[in-house]
């Protein structure tokens, strides 16, 4: 986010700003060198002015050696007086013994006789040689020049020293004219910094007015505006980088475009493809994903985004980002263990820049579970077919050559080997029908001879015809294996349905069968038919065996059995539920069963139903 320069920011206010620092810097060396000059010339100027004169010096030695040290010291008090220099503020006359001889300041006079405590008078005395010094008086907060300058007896080969002369001199004159000059140099320096901080503005304002141009255009162009246009002022650097800047932006617009352009169609290829596709970075970190992927995966894209692909394909405890950047095999995510039922199929391949250099892998999830479960289904309906047919071929091929080795002379034998020879040739022949039932209904070649018919009286009839079997198993000599009663649960309103008569006929005989079957002796099968939210539910109760929970999702499966020795025992296909199944949905209906494990089952058969006038009844036929 951009964000608005203050003036004291800016490049505009920097250029103008390090251009008037030279400047006073420059004021400021150039000042420190004058200023320092004209002090060393000022005080130079001024140790000179503060010096003895010669004669002066020539008539303190006089002085000096006279031998009368009281007429001596009145004439050096009025040679003292004498001097006049308003910068000397004390002049002392020491002899050789280091007695003051001389002292013109009134003050001091008092000390003449006395011995000089001054430790540079001695060492001058001593020495001979002059000595000067500046020092800073804290009581009175000024500067002093002190110079010591030794007074020789010229006379004779010998030059000896007869005294020293002591000059103390006020420098406030001195580093006040300095501090003048230094108060003048420094106004007119900030002046002439001042006038040339406000040139310079002006000046770097003509040359920062293209860049600041550029500065908002390229801030257009990473917003995504690239409608603007820098001016160009000339032909120099700057006018040259703001065409560059135009240049560029009409590039950039053009290559966004395009750029753009492939996003959308990449995301909608992304979107609308029937697999899911996920790409990562070099370290297998999820950077795309797509919705069927997500779908599939039962993720959001925000939360596995920046995720390691290696959990959320949960393949960790498998493989290593390396190996699958190596080898890009297939893997199968069987997720049937886990709360997804579904087994997905997930290709790899690397995603690679023209020098080769591996930056990133492509993973491409394809939902197999329903192939899968069509090549279970046709496994094991091979292998169902397989033993239906074997089971009873081999029964028959045992009796046929138990009637080929001579059973077929035996008058009570022969005749019980081909009665079950029969039997089991019907029971071929009835797996064969139900398959090639099953095989139409699949291929859609199967059409519905619909008519309109009333259910209540089609339900009946259905379950007289079994009552009736009952009725001549009971009248029969032979022994009866089993009883039942059939308990009829009807509506009195009459139900007029379109339907296949002969379908629904062969569902509901389908059924009856499996409860008669299933039913211990003496039990009771009841039968409802009823009307409920446009649909008329007809419904076969049992009071058999019942079956396990798990085992209701598989019941219509074709050649499922629950027990399967039972079955086989009693002749069934194990195709009689399956064809009811698809009989049922051929007429936009539904078939389920509820069960108990000990208490029997309950078959629900649901058809869609239309109330209809009587007098429309009337008119149709």
């Amino acid at each position: 986010m951009n964000k608005k320069l203050h003036f004291f920011q800016s490049i505009h206010f920097k250029i103008a700003l390090v251009f008037a620092l030279l400047l006073f810097l420059a004021f400021q060396i150039v000042g420190a060198v004058f200023v320092q000059r004209l002090k060393s010339e000022n005080l130079k100027q001024f140790k000179q002015s503060v010096e003895m004169p010669a004669y002066v010096n020539n008539l303190l030695v006089t002085q000096l050696n006279e031998a009368d040290t009281s007429e001596a010291n009145e004439r050096i008090k009025n040679i003292l007086d004498d001097i006049n220099n308003n910068n000397i503020s004390d002049i002392q006359v020491v002899d050789a013994k280091g007695v003051i001889r001389g002292e013109n300041n009134v003050n001091n006079r008092s000390m003449i006789g006395q011995k000089a405590t001054n430790s540079s008078i001695k060492q001058v005395l001593y020495s001979g040689r002059n000595f000067s010094q500046t020092m800073y008086n804290e009581r009175d907060n000024r500067r002093y020049y002190i110079a010591i300058t030794p007074l020789f007896n010229t006379s004779g080969n010998n030059n000896t020293v007869v005294g020293a002369v002591y000059v103390r001199a006020n420098l406030e004159s001195v580093y006040d004219s300095v501090n003048d000059v230094i108060v003048i140099f420094a106004t007119a320096a900030l002046i002439a910094t001042g006038i040339g901080l406000a040139l310079a503005i002006l000046v770097s304002s003509a040359i920062t007015r293209p860049i600041d141009e550029m500065k908002k255009q390229t801030a257009r162009i990473a917003r995504g505006d690239y409608s603007g246009q820098v001016q160009v002022y000339g032909r120099d650097e700057l006018g040259q980088l703001a065409q560059a800047v135009n240049n560029l932006s009409a590039r950039v617009e053009k290559a966004q475009e395009v750029t753009e352009s492939e996003r959308r169609r990449l995301d909608l290829i992304l979107s609308h493809m029937s697999d899911g596709v996920i790409a990562t970075d070099r370290g297998g970190k999820i950077t795309i994903i797509n919705d069927m992927a997500c779908e599939a995966l039962e993720v959001e894209p925000d939360e596995v985004r920046n995720k390691s692909i290696l959990d959320i394909l949960n393949i960790r405890d498998k493989y290593t980002i390396r190996e699958l950047l190596e080898n890009q095999n297939e893997i199968i995510l069987d997720e049937l263990d886990t709360n997804r039922d579904q087994i997905l199929n997930a290709n790899f391949s690397l995603i690679q820049r023209r020098s080769g250099f591996i930056i990133g892998i492509v993973c491409v999830l394809h939902d197999i579970t329903e192939q899968q479960r069509i090549d279970r289904e046709r496994r094991q309906f091979v292998s169902n077919v397989s033993h239906e047919l074997r089971t009873p071929l081999t029964s028959m091929r045992s009796y046929i050559e138990a009637l080929n080795e001579g059973a077929w002379q035996d008058p009570e034998i022969a005749p019980a080997f081909l009665k079950v020879t029969q039997e089991e040739t019907d029971r071929m022949i009835r797996m064969i029908n139900d398959l090639l039932s099953l095989s139409r209904m699949d291929l859609g070649k199967v059409e519905l001879d619909l008519e309109l018919v009333n259910l209540n009286e089609l339900f009946n009839y259905i379950l007289n015809r079994f009552d009736m079997m009952l009725e001549k198993d009971n009248n029969d000599t032979r022994e009866v294996t089993k009883n039942y009663t059939i308990k009829r649960d009807f509506t009195d309103k009459t139900l007029w349905v379109e339907v296949d008569t002969d379908k629904i006929i062969q569902v509901v005989d389908n059924i009856m069968n499996n409860a008669i079957k299933y039913s211990p002796d003496g039990g009771v099968i009841t039968c409802r038919l009823l009307e409920t939210h446009n649909h008329v539910i007809m419904s076969i109760s049992d009071q058999g065996l019942g079956m396990p929970k798990k085992e209701l999702a598989h019941i219509f499966e074709r050649f499922y059995r629950v027990d399967k020795a039972r079955s086989r025992a009693q002749g069934g296909t194990g195709l009689g539920l399956a064809i009811s199944k698809e009989v049922i949905e051929l007429h936009h209906g539904r078939i389920w069963v509820d069960s108990t494990e000990g208490k029997g089952s309950t078959f629900y058969i649901s058809l869609p139903y239309e109330e209809y006038e009587e007098g429309d009844l009337w008119d149709e036929e």
